[in-house]
């Protein structure tokens, strides 16, 4: 199978664009980058693509799995986007390439038999370079940022091949300004500007997998021309209700976030201080917060549900604070008709969705790069709009 084809002018006849995401806010930052360029998109976690949509996309939800079992799930989605007629399929990777990035990428080239691959994981038009073998966030090595303290994937050099696993089956090599694409060759793309991410696209070949971020993917849709529309999209005005915002991360744009409600006088609601030290939450103490919560919707439309405690460094904790605040927002939700539920962080954003049993969601519209409205298919009337954590909620919308 050919990993990338020319595609068809949607009047005549499209064939749908296949996406492998190991989280489900790249599942829909990518959804949102082919809506952008005019294509339906929908995010699958479970069953089969609908087939009603042109680009989709299949949540893993394996950056927190072992190399084994992501690779495993990577394989799988190759297969059903295969069997679902994908004209080509794109493997989504972390933009700082966290998670099991090398071993999905080995899995969907042997599920797809295919003995190349190009890498291109940055987004320089949000300052992430890969500048002589380093990644640099904002003109910093990535090691001297907020990405250092990750808890589950810190990244503690700058070097590019020591933030990845080694693969087993191929070579892997940084493209160190030559543009040879060897066979059995993992190629991970040096780019430093938007105008290189494009001429990468331009490279693409048949029997080639195509890897990457968000960036790399609209350049590849711009080579197969479908340019995005000539004019800006204003931004949608919010839709009247209740609004129940979560945050499941402290990172710098989260805290930013809360610290500004409140001082707009938002409710905010956090963790007890404990739950930091790994201490379970409590029936009673989650019922407590939870009817907090609701109350405060009697004389607020917007909440905002935060870890709210300093940085754990522990990864197990970390996913367990994450876990907490979605146990609580579920309960929220089941109590009240919430309109608009704005979910921060991958894990966030999976573990509220397969809480509540969402199985496939559409996207709708694209509030700022990453940041993606989602509708719930099955008669759900709620959107759910979701971004990576170190991304920044949209300030005409917060």
């Amino acid at each position: 199978m050919a990993a990338v084809a020319p595609i068809v002018n949607r009047k005549l006849q499209f064939n749908m664009i296949g996406v492998i995401a190991d989280d489900l806010t790249g599942a829909a930052e990518i959804g949102a980058v082919g809506l952008r360029h005019g294509l339906r998109a929908e995010i699958v976690r479970r069953g089969k693509p609908s087939g009603q949509a042109e680009v989709v996309c299949v949540d893993t939800d394996s950056r927190s799995c072992s190399p084994d079992e992501a690779g495993k799930r990577a394989a799988a989605a190759a297969k059903l986007l295969h069997a679902a007629g994908a004209q080509w399929i794109y493997k989504k990777v972390d933009s700082v390439l966290r998670g099991q990035v090398t071993a999905e990428v080995e899995a969907v080239m042997t599920q797809l038999q295919l003995n190349r691959a190009l890498l291109l994981p940055a987004n320089p038009s949000l300052g992430r370079v890969i500048r002589d073998g380093q990644y640099l966030v904002r003109g910093k090595l990535i090691h001297r940022t907020e990405f250092a303290r990750d808890p589950e994937y810190p990244r503690r050099t700058s070097q590019v091949l020591r933030l990845l696993r080694l693969p087993e089956k191929f070579l892997i090599r940084v493209s160190n300004g030559d543009h040879t694409l060897s066979n059995n060759t993992i190629v991970v793309a040096e780019t430093a500007t938007s105008a290189e991410v494009q001429d990468w696209a331009g490279r693409h070949e048949t029997g080639m997998l195509l890897a990457g971020g968000s960036e790399f993917f609209n350049a590849l849709l711009y080579t197969e021309h479908l340019p995005m529309p000539p004019v800006e999209i204003a931004l949608p005005e919010p839709a009247p209700g209740r609004e129940l915002f979560i945050c499941g991360t402290s990172t710098e744009s989260a805290r930013k976030f809360i610290n500004a409600a409140r001082r707009g006088k938002t409710p905010v609601f956090s963790l007890p201080q404990e739950m930091m030290w790994g201490v379970e939450l409590s029936a009673p103490a989650a019922e407590a917060v939870t009817r907090r919560v609701v109350a405060a919707f009697d004389s607020h439309p917007r909440v905002i549900l935060s870890v709210g405690l300093p940085l754990v460094r522990d990864a197990a904790i970390a996913r367990q604070l994450s876990h907490f605040v979605v146990r609580i927002a579920e309960s929220v939700l089941r109590r009240v008709r919430i309109v608009s539920v704005f979910a921060e962080g991958g894990a966030t954003s999976a573990e509220l969705v397969r809480c509540m049993g969402w199985a496939r969601l559409t996207v709708q519209r694209e509030l700022a790069p990453g940041v993606a409205v989602l509708a719930i298919e099955g008669g759900d009337s709620t959107l759910l709009t979701i971004k990576p954590g170190t991304y920044a909620w949209p300030a005409k919308w917060t």
